[in-house]
């Protein structure tokens, strides 16, 4: 099978094209510059602007894909002549949006494939709804094979999955409190990447998947409490402190975060994988929370240089505890 990563350098696009290559596909990867991750043993890397129409077209030379992936559609210019110009030469075209397209708050738990998209303010999936509604008005009038694969929080050992990162770890090391938004008790869900490239691969020239938008999520469902915990374990804390402060709250220390947690992390995310597992027979997640912070913490301990501490976020979490 010949697939083409249009991006796909990144986290989850790196462990995916590792993935196929290891399943014996034939993987381009195209990106505009020089990727920070190294592409896996036979993944072919070739240069263009993926947003360029006219370069992409130019760098790929009229090939023919059994699957075309886009990792870096985030706006409908991004993607408004892919149609056109992989009519025909793409067996399917295969469009990487969020699952935090979906409404907020969710009217009816778990979510499915066909759960309301509506996300009037927050600009990254506003605009990923935008993506989606252009391409999925040219598979309806032309026949474009088009898929849509929705990603949730994914992470691996180079992301710590909180929002506080590194300063919570510290935080938790140091016998100071963490403040945790609203009162830890909403769910979440967290998806190794080694456990999304391998659901994500088998949709790859997947006929059963063409006109379909498809949540490959792992299930497993935390409350924000338990991922701190989890994440304060690999971090050899055994009795971590954790408070808790309103996401308004938040917003108003840290205003860099009031968006993402007005219309994304407050809320519960509790997912139906029935789709995926019909189109994916026999999948399961292989990589618990607790083994992924494992992981996680070992890569960040090995890696002093990425310890970074936020002495912003710092001062913030002391004034929410009353401290500052």
């Amino acid at each position: 099978m010949r697939v083409l990563f249009l991006g796909g350098a990144g986290m989850i696009g790196s462990a995916a094209a590792a993935e196929a290559a290891r399943r014996g596909a034939d993987v381009t990867v195209v990106t505009r510059s020089e990727p920070r991750r190294q592409p896996a043993p036979g993944v072919r890397a070739l240069r263009a602007d993926v947003r360029d129409t006219a370069a992409l077209a130019g760098v790929l030379g009229g090939a023919e894909f059994d699957a075309v992936v886009n990792w870096v559609g985030f706006t409908p210019d991004d993607v408004r002549g892919h149609p056109a110009l992989f009519d025909g030469s793409a067996g399917q075209y295969v469009f990487i949006s969020t699952c935090s397209v979906f409404a907020r708050p969710v009217p009816q738990l778990p979510i499915t494939e066909s759960s309301p998209r509506s996300q009037p303010e927050f600009g990254y999936p506003r605009d990923k709804i935008a993506c989606e509604l252009l391409l999925e008005e040219a598979y309806r009038s032309r026949g474009f094979p088009l898929t849509i694969v929705r990603p949730f929080h994914t992470y691996d050992r180079t992301v710590i999955p909180s929002l506080a990162g590194w300063t919570a770890i510290d935080r938790m090391r140091r016998g100071r409190p963490v403040v945790v938004h609203g009162d830890g008790t909403s769910l979440w869900s967290l998806t190794h990447s080694r456990d999304f490239a391998r659901a994500f691969v088998p949709l790859l020239g997947n006929g059963h998947a063409l006109g379909e938008s498809v949540n490959v999520v792992s299930g497993d469902v935390l409350t924000w409490d338990q991922i701190h915990l989890a994440l304060a374990a690999a971090a050899g804390v055994r009795r971590p402190v954790l408070r808790h402060a309103a996401s308004e709250a938040f917003g108003e220390q840290v205003p860099g975060w009031r968006e993402v947690l007005e219309h994304d992390f407050r809320h519960s995310m509790l997912f139906d994988t029935a789709k995926l597992r019909r189109l994916v027979p026999g999948f399961a997640p292989e990589v618990p929370f607790a083994e992924g912070a494992r992981e996680v913490l070992a890569h960040y301990d090995a890696h002093p240089e990425l310890q970074v501490v936020d002495p912003a976020l710092d001062r913030a979490m002391d004034r929410l505890l009353g401290e500052a």
